[in-house]
């Protein structure tokens, strides 16, 4: 995506009060707007079923009251983040299962196609074909992978990944991988397997959603042995979070060092608190303007080249 694809970001006149919040926070910092590696946009029916899962408190949600803040039509959620002033955002969607990967990576490519500040995203599953989609994928101009290994229930080290997992390693593609054990753990949920992932791939652009939750220090710990491993901050921080899953703050050093490798997420629409409070969340931390600006904008910026 060149950068006057990128809609300029302005903060007056914002269609809403919280919109305003937003863009006062960013243009505070000096920034043209907010680069969001972290928000889910997929087929209707399959996000209805996902707000379904979150209403009825399935067992990955924890057990945990999980209003949907943004429960809204496409069209009025692409247009939310473009008054929030978010120049570039990603349509991270998961298999749950065997043959549903490449028709999702279909769809996915139409919804980038029709909206150009989306980053295209494509996801993959350990089965027969994986590397043949992901092939197909990244030739349609991926620029992003989504692996939700808790609701995939897989082990990413499965042979089955292995090849692909190398693909996406050459052609430099990055992955935001939800590997934490958080809010609910998984078969092969936690720091471990994907340790072995990235043992035989280490030039493996993961993005470790979550910040690892909750398993910060470990995933924290990756990321200072792997050089390519970064970390988004999806739902850390916040009041929810901070509730169930603190993050230790004799870590903060160690995250502010990493400042260069920490990317902005939110989770949207699928989170239970306004869009606005994860930023606030990672100002009251207090590790400066400049780490900031790198997390919310810049060091997305440089790794997709916008």
């Amino acid at each position: 995506m060149n950068d006057h694809r990128m809609a300029p970001g302005d903060p007056t006149e914002p269609a809403c009060e919280e919109a305003g919040e937003v863009r006062r926070f960013w243009g505070r910092l000096g920034l043209p707007g907010l680069v969001d590696v972290h928000t889910h946009f997929m087929p209707e029916r399959v996000l209805r079923k996902v707000w379904g899962y979150f209403d009825a408190l399935g067992p990955l949600t924890g057990g945990l009251e999980w209003p949907i803040t943004y429960r809204k039509e496409e069209e009025e959620r692409t247009a939310l983040l473009r008054e929030f002033g978010v120049r570039a955002f990603t349509s991270l969607l998961y298999p749950h299962k065997p043959g549903m990967a490449r028709w999702l990576n279909g769809w996915a490519a139409d919804f980038a196609r029709r909206t150009p500040d989306c980053l295209h995203t494509a996801t993959l599953y350990p089965e027969p074909g994986a590397e043949a989609y992901v092939e197909e994928a990244v030739a349609a101009g991926a620029r992003v992978f989504k692996a939700h290994v808790q609701v995939g229930a897989y082990d990413p080290a499965d042979e089955f990944l292995d090849r692909a997992w190398g693909l996406l390693a050459e052609a430099g593609i990055p992955v935001v991988i939800h590997c934490g054990s958080g809010p609910a753990p998984g078969s092969h949920t936690g720091p471990d397997p994907i340790a072995r992932v990235l043992s035989r791939h280490p030039r493996l652009r993961l993005i470790v959603a979550h910040l690892g939750m909750p398993e910060y220090e470990e995933f924290l710990g990756l990321a200072e042995r792997y050089t390519q491993v970064r970390l988004d901050t999806t739902m850390a921080f916040t009041d929810f979070s901070e509730e169930l899953m603190p993050f230790p703050r004799r870590a903060l050093p160690r995250l502010a060092d990493l400042g260069d490798r920490v990317l902005l997420g939110s989770d949207f629409p699928n989170i239970p608190y306004p869009y606005v409070h994860q930023l606030h969340a990672l100002e009251r931390l207090g590790l400066g303007e400049e780490w900031l600006r790198a997390v919310c904008h810049d060091n997305a910026v440089g790794l997709f080249g916008l």
